[in-house]
């Protein structure tokens, strides 16, 4: 019998941060909700980090997902943007793990593949993508889009995960 899961994309940035939710039953994917956890530009980076967990936090406790997944860290031209990246990155892991929810990381390339078929697609064409997947009237913020990529490519993983789980049975 196949079970519905709910799965959380999440597209880090020290600025917006995307959240994206989709529901997988089967290889059938249903959006849920996205959005973006922005945080305030003119605080100092400890009390943007604060606002960036307490929304990604919020947005566990109101959707209740199964699963977690998070886009990896690409490599930045910028030492000091790649640091900030990875302290979002922090805080993100760290409320999945309060949550206890399997996570999961994705490099850019793999969700591009996954989605648009891909490995170097624009963000034009990956909100296009997750759109027309998704069946949405309105194209999603980038970052939302991205977020949202990110939790479709999971549910693939997961879907062929339990395919061949089923098969080995």
């Amino acid at each position: 019998m196949l079970k519905t899961i709910r799965i959380l994309g999440i597209d880090p940035g020290s600025r917006a941060t995307g959240f994206g939710i989709v529901e997988q039953h089967g290889f059938d994917l249903n959006f849920i909700a996205c959005g973006v956890v922005k945080s305030t530009p003119t605080l100092a980076m400890a009390e943007r980090l604060k606002e960036i967990y307490q929304g990604i936090c919020a947005v566990i406790g109101k959707h209740d997902p199964h699963h977690a997944a998070i886009e990896q860290v690409f490599v930045a031209k910028n030492p000091s943007s790649a640091l900030k990246l990875g302290q979002v990155r922090g805080v993100l892991l760290l409320a999945a793990s309060q949550f206890s929810l399997p996570l999961q990381e994705f490099s850019p390339k793999v969700v591009k593949q996954a989605v648009v078929g891909y490995g170097q697609a624009g963000k034009d064409q990956m909100q296009q993508a997750v759109r027309a997947l998704l069946k949405l009237s309105a194209t999603p913020s980038p970052d939302a889009a991205d977020a949202l990529a990110v939790a479709m490519c999971c549910a693939n993983h997961l879907a062929v995960s339990r395919a061949a789980d089923r098969t080995k049975s």
